[in-house]
């Protein structure tokens, strides 16, 4: 049996520092979610970068850092924080899926391509989608779903 496990960062200084998708803290998540042996980790796509620094930020420290995971291990290009999630994914060995996001409205068909092939590029397995599609007409849905597995199957876009 397969296990795929939800590694979503859920703590009320998370959302109040801005950093519940921040690249460093949802690798932080998947190296624990991949360490419990789980097949498949669901992380969200992430958002930014310096989760530690900022929860370090006041009087309560919050794990170690070390400076080089922001200057040598990563950039802030949306490849690379997806890349620096699928490293702590033991180097992909548990496969990293991105959430699709929540449903936007018109936005949602583009969106859903930039995230899947973010998701290609960095090294990650797939994405899951299913409210963006769900939600919607069965023939926006299809749309929706066909354009994500286009990604996915283009030789052109490969890992970075």
């Amino acid at each position: 049996m397969a296990t795929v496990l939800w590694c979503y960062l859920r703590n009320d200084e998370f959302k109040k520092h801005k950093v519940e998708a921040s690249a460093d803290l949802t690798g932080q998540a998947n190296y624990l979610g991949a360490t419990i042996q789980a097949d498949i980790i669901k992380q969200k796509l992430p958002e930014n970068n310096g989760g530690y620094k900022a929860l370090n930020s006041g009087s309560i420290q919050y794990g170690k850092i070390d400076e080089r995971m922001y200057t040598e291990l990563t950039t802030d290009h949306p490849v690379d924080l997806c890349r620096y999630q699928v490293a702590n994914c033991f180097m992909g060995r548990a496969g990293l899926i991105n959430s699709g996001g929540p449903s936007l409205g018109k936005e949602d068909l583009k969106e859903a391509v930039r995230t899947a092939i973010i998701n290609k590029r960095a090294g990650g397995m797939g994405m899951i989608s299913g409210r963006k599609s769900f939600q919607k007409s069965l023939k926006e849905g299809v749309e929706l779903l066909h354009a994500i597995q286009d990604v996915y199957l283009e030789k052109k876009i490969d890992v970075a």
